[in-house]
């Protein structure tokens, strides 16, 4: 393998870490709305507020 394809390689293989941090970053961030929306769901149920979910109107 010549020294430019090791370097492309590396570049490559960087960029691809880079976007896994990124989109790791992004689900741990979705993962925290999901469970704030949880507790919220369970203070709602537990206070009488919530409302059975009717799946045809969805």
């Amino acid at each position: 393998m010549g020294r430019g394809k090791i370097v492309e390689h590396l570049r490559e293989y960087i960029q691809d870490l880079q976007d896994e941090q990124k989109w790791s970053e992004s689900f741990n961030k979705s993962q925290d709305k999901l469970i704030a929306a949880a507790r919220l769901a369970k203070q709602q149920i537990a206070e009488g507020k919530a409302q059975p979910m009717d799946y045809d109107k969805l």
